[in-house]
């Protein structure tokens, strides 16, 4: 074999190899662990995989896990009707998480959705990307039995510097609260519902501010004689209009496909008499459905 007839054969033997392995990082490129495609998005990975991983704050009535562990609640109920609709193939898995992680544990990717009626705000639009409402409810304050220090509002308490106000961990109220006038040493932090109705029952605290089906759920279920819900009630006033709540869904930011596919769900069925039948075990009625103009969009901006 001559000197150029050893190069040439050398030369297409690299370039076989080159071919071959630039292939391969193709290939593999699109592969799992398991040699399969991986999918490019979570809405497809959800569909690939058969669930999805939901944060849940255990709040009765939003989202909990009932006696038998099953998640159930408003949102994880129209959760579950929603993704069904996108995929009936697809079931939902409940990660339990205090209500103040669960926006870090969303971009954690712990979970791939909230569904515990997080209210929808300015400040939360900053971190995660919300869903257009699916319900919309006022405040409202649990108190000890008789109402002993005659608390109506937020506004009420800010004027009674001996008043207590026990709010949950990174939930809206605490900052409600502050808005009116309420001091930061007159706040009591709960960790969830169960200990700001223990909070009130032990006089840690004189009142636990959540919203109105929450309270009521709370007093109702726990059969507790200490407590009563303060009516009636003031809304509070910030920014010179009256608080109304919007709450929905929180997914990621960069999850554009199946934030996409829920809200589209979400506009043929908010409102409906499925909805108002499949929401009415929790409390909820034809007063807590936003209107139509109530976008997540609009919302964000305050």
């Amino acid at each position: 074999m001559t000197e150029r007839s050893s190069f040439s054969f050398k030369f297409v033997a690299v370039l076989i190899a080159f071919l071959f392995v630039a292939s391969f990082a193709v290939w593999a490129g699109g592969q799992n662990e398991s040699g399969s495609s991986a999918p490019t998005t979570t809405l497809a990975k959800i569909k690939k995989e058969g669930y999805i991983n939901v944060g849940f704050a255990n709040e009765d009535p939003y989202g909990y896990a009932d006696s038998s562990g099953k998640l159930t609640g408003e949102s994880p109920e129209i959760a579950r009707y929603i993704i069904h609709q996108i995929d009936p193939n697809v079931k939902l898995e409940g990660v339990l998480t205090e209500f103040g992680s669960l926006i870090p544990g969303l971009q954690a990717k712990r979970f791939d959705m909230v569904a515990a009626g997080m209210f929808i705000t300015p400040k939360r639009c900053q971190q995660v990307t919300f869903t257009n409402p699916n319900y919309t409810i006022g405040e409202a304050l649990l108190v000890a039995k008789g109402n002993p220090k005659n608390l109506h509002s937020y506004e009420d308490i800010a004027k009674n510097p001996n008043a207590k106000l026990a709010v949950e961990s990174g939930a809206v109220e605490g900052g409600y609260a502050k808005d009116v006038g309420v001091k930061a040493s007159q706040l009591v932090e709960v960790p969830d519902p169960p200990s700001g109705l223990a909070a009130v029952e032990t006089g840690r605290a004189d009142a636990f501010s959540l919203t109105s089906v929450s309270i009521q759920q709370l007093v109702m279920k726990s059969g507790s004689q200490k407590v009563e819900v303060a009516d009636p009630f003031t809304q509070p006033i910030i920014n010179g209009k009256k608080l109304v709540n919007y709450g929905g869904f929180a997914f990621r930011k960069d999850e554009t496909a199946l934030i996409k596919a829920v809200n589209e769900q979400l506009a043929s069925f908010i409102g409906t008499s499925q909805h108002l039948q499949l929401v009415k075990p929790f409390g909820f009625t034809k007063v807590n459905v936003p209107p139509k103009s109530a976008t997540s969009a609009q919302i964000c901006k305050g």
